[in-house]
């Protein structure tokens, strides 16, 4: 897909501030840091679009970024951190739980995993969270650039095996730093959204 005039649109905590359009939504979670904007960035070739950081938990609000006005990357905030209040915390995943049990226009959840480690307890609570949700979900294990090439395809499945062992949700790999595996990706994206012909 070539996308030619992707825009930041707005920061939201709270269904009012969402946008009002109706495009398809596609949803990005993942921990602190596992490289959701940086995603952002890779798939729409922009280099700062989607703000990165080194630092983790930067994210606080949900991010729309508006994909020349045929449907959304939504970047929710990490999970995960620990410098982040207790009341944040909270606050955080009540915003969060809203958002993903509640927004019709949600066609896809990117669930995005570090390939290098195996899932924590967050990753599969959030993973069940996710289930839980009944939304279409895609893993995505993501710095595969950071392991042997020849190893990418056997880690993948043992991080699938891991996460879901049904084997019935669909697991990539990606990666910002060598600009593989967008292909891939970006025909899953596709058949979830209602592009303008």
């Amino acid at each position: 897909m070539i996308v030619k005039n992707p825009k930041f649109e707005v920061s939201a905590v709270r269904p009012n501030q969402y946008p009002s359009n109706g495009l398809s939504e596609i949803v990005l979670v993942g921990k602190s840091n596992v490289g959701k904007s940086s995603f952002v960035n890779t798939m729409i070739n922009r280099k700062k679009l989607a703000r990165t950081s080194s630092e983790p938990g930067k994210t606080r609000q949900i991010n729309f970024y508006n994909i020349d006005d045929s449907f959304y990357f939504v970047d929710l905030p990490g999970y995960g951190y620990s410098k982040m209040s207790k009341k944040e915390q909270e606050q955080v995943g009540k915003f969060i739980e809203q958002y993903l049990f509640h927004r019709k226009e949600i066609s896809l959840i990117i669930f995005l995993v570090d390939i290098r480690h195996s899932p924590s307890e967050n990753d599969k609570l959030m993973y069940h969270y996710i289930i839980s949700s009944g939304l279409p979900c895609l893993i995505l294990a993501n710095k595969a650039d950071k392991i042997a090439k020849t190893k990418v395809d056997e880690t993948v499945h043992c991080l699938q095996k891991q996460l879901n062992p049904l084997g019935d949700i669909p697991t990539l790999p990606f990666s910002s730093e060598r600009k593989i595996y967008q292909d891939e990706v970006w025909n899953f994206i596709e058949s979830f959204i209602e592009l303008e012909p």
